[in-house]
């Protein structure tokens, strides 16, 4: 595994983020004293920890509403990790991945790092190289919770405007200006500003660009 580590200043950062929002990290290794070391480490720095032997045994795991990331080993009997990362790609799962492997190659790194993974440590590794590791993958998972959120937001609000704000707002972030909308749907151009300044509001659009920018994030602004 490595020398002992030391906490430098990053890790002190790291833990105090962390204890603040508290997150978990999934180890899985069919190598028990090996995880057990991993996660011995890992709580030492304050994060919540998980082990599993197997892909099987993760997966009946209910997976906790943090930020988190998955730490896997390629070869695992049943299925490889590789392989979890294929099936996770293709449900659209977002977990980042720090894969670790002790027989790895530079194809095998490609193929995990191109499909997504945030790193690929070759055992075996310093304590460190894991910890920078864990700290990315959990930065990039705060990350795409807070974008999923803010997106979440953003339907929230959308769905609180009428079907015909729906549409002035579609055809305003497409660039129309009211007059031309206000023929699109045989409206009065007043009425059409009406809508608008609806629109702005419930979406709590500061500027007109702001709302551009929230149709492009709700795909709103083709129609779609």
């Amino acid at each position: 595994m490595g020398t002992l580590y030391t906490i430098n200043q990053k890790n002190n950062q790291m833990t105090s983020k962390m204890a603040a929002v508290p997150a978990c990290v999934y180890i899985v290794d069919d190598d028990q004293l090996l995880r057990e070391s991993l996660g011995s480490l890992l709580r030492s720095i304050g994060l919540r920890v998980e082990l599993f032997g197997s892909v099987a045994e993760f997966l009946g795991f209910k997976r906790l509403d943090v930020s988190s990331c998955l730490v896997l080993d390629v070869r695992l009997q049943g299925i490889s990790g590789l392989d979890f990362q294929n099936e996770l790609v293709r449900a659209k799962e977002t977990l980042p991945i720090v894969f670790m492997t002790g027989h790895g190659d530079i194809a095998m790194t490609v193929k995990a790092m191109k499909a997504g993974a945030v790193d690929f440590l070759a055992k075996p590794f310093r304590d460190q190289d894991l910890l920078d590791a864990v700290a990315l993958a959990l930065g990039k998972d705060a990350e795409q919770r807070e974008a999923s959120k803010a997106i979440a937001e953003l339907r929230r609000r959308y769905q609180t405007l009428s079907a015909r704000e729906q549409g002035v707002m579609t055809l305003a972030a497409s660039g129309l200006m009211n007059k031309q909308i206000a023929s699109e749907v045989c409206l009065s151009e007043i009425t059409v500003k009406i809508h608008r300044a609806n629109v702005m509001r419930k979406m709590d659009a500061r500027t007109f660009a702001a709302l551009v920018r929230m149709a492009e994030a709700l795909s709103v602004n083709n129609g779609k």
